[in-house]
């Protein structure tokens, strides 16, 4: 008999990648924006990955494709959860140069309030 493929709940692993903040996070993703494992849609957070398999999901206004590479033992640091993946995401569109940037600046800060004299008296009148 073949050995048993070792494999972990998505929701743990998409926590220990740093693709989420929490577990419970991981779940809400994972029920209402689905993620595609291997091409096929999972709405359940218990459903176990391993190594090889291709995850496909949306996370904020980008589309991620990540190849487990490994599973993780803890939540480590940054470079620790990279190491777990392989990113095959598209890269973004280049920037939309047509639209308006907004003037830097704006309101000003407790800094820049600090630097304006208080107004005369006479003045306020």
């Amino acid at each position: 008999m073949g050995e048993a493929r070792p494999t972990l709940r998505l929701d743990k692993w998409l926590w220990q990648a740093r693709f989420v903040k929490s577990r419970s996070l991981a779940a809400k993703l994972i029920e209402t924006a689905g993620i595609r494992v291997n091409g096929q849609r999972i709405a359940k957070p218990a459903y176990a990955v391993g190594p090889g398999d291709v995850l496909t999901f949306a996370l904020g206004t980008r589309v991620v494709v990540a190849r487990i590479l490994a599973l993780g033992t803890r939540r480590g640091p940054a470079p620790e959860a990279r190491a777990l993946y392989e990113d095959l995401s598209p890269p973004p569109p280049p920037p939309d140069l047509s639209r308006p940037v907004p003037a830097p600046g704006g309101r000003p800060d407790k800094r820049e309030r600090r630097r304006f004299p208080p107004a005369a008296p006479e003045a306020l009148d």
